[in-house]
């Protein structure tokens, strides 16, 4: 099980990074991606203070890469912030897409597609157009595990299977409660209407992702 968003006392989550690392760890998650909330006013701070706590952690069972999902920041800004975020270390970029419970700025999908993230997150009611430039730009959508964000996961895996998107499993955990093992993933992701076979191909889109990041 690889777990590419979530959420620290670096943001809104309740856990410390290394309490988030252990508890993931002790439920199978062999990689996961801590993903605050940032924007203009935090990348800097938020990025700096995950990688120091990477940097510390190797050599740990569980891989832990620093990372940020730029969050309500609008469209004509994502492309620059994603590339400050990278340049600033962060190792895995998601950007909060267009969900129908936390809604954001219409045109955010396009842009976050546009500036080539690796993960747009929980992207609502997506269009065609839109996923099917994510398939072409790489950019992976995702069935997310969280509360109301997964009310349109059976839209999102339809469209991205419509389109030859690339789609990835994770759980925008805020909290103990909120991280999930490899059988409750695959029970969400079954329950968004995908096949066995798809669900491996998520897995295996995480695990390049991953591999992505780390070179």
């Amino acid at each position: 099980m690889i777990d590419l968003h979530t959420h620290s006392l670096f943001s809104d989550g309740e856990l410390v990074p290394s309490e988030l690392a252990r508890r993931a760890g002790a439920i199978g998650v062999t990689a996961l991606a801590i993903t605050d909330h940032v924007d203009y006013s935090n990348f800097d701070t938020v990025i700096r203070g995950l990688t120091r706590f990477c940097a510390e952690y190797s050599g740990s069972a569980i891989a832990i890469l620093p990372g940020v999902e730029i969050t309500h920041a609008p469209p004509w800004q994502i492309k620059k912030l994603v590339k400050l975020c990278r340049n600033a270390g962060a190792k895995i970029v998601v950007v909060h897409g267009e969900t129908v419970v936390e809604p954001v700025e219409p045109g955010t999908n396009r842009a976050a597609i546009e500036a080539g993230v690796d993960i747009l997150a929980h992207p609502g009611l997506i269009t065609d157009d839109d996923a099917s430039l994510a398939a072409e730009k790489g950019v992976a959508l995702e069935i997310s595990g969280r509360g109301g964000h997964s009310f349109t996961n059976g839209h999102v895996a339809a469209t991205a299977r419509r389109r030859g998107a690339a789609l990835v499993f994770n759980t925008d955990a805020h909290a103990p409660r909120d991280l999930m093992g490899d059988a409750m993933a695959r029970i969400v992701a079954r329950g968004a209407g995908l096949s066995d076979e798809e669900i491996t191909a998520m897995s295996e889109n995480s695990s390049m992702i991953v591999e992505r990041a780390i070179r």
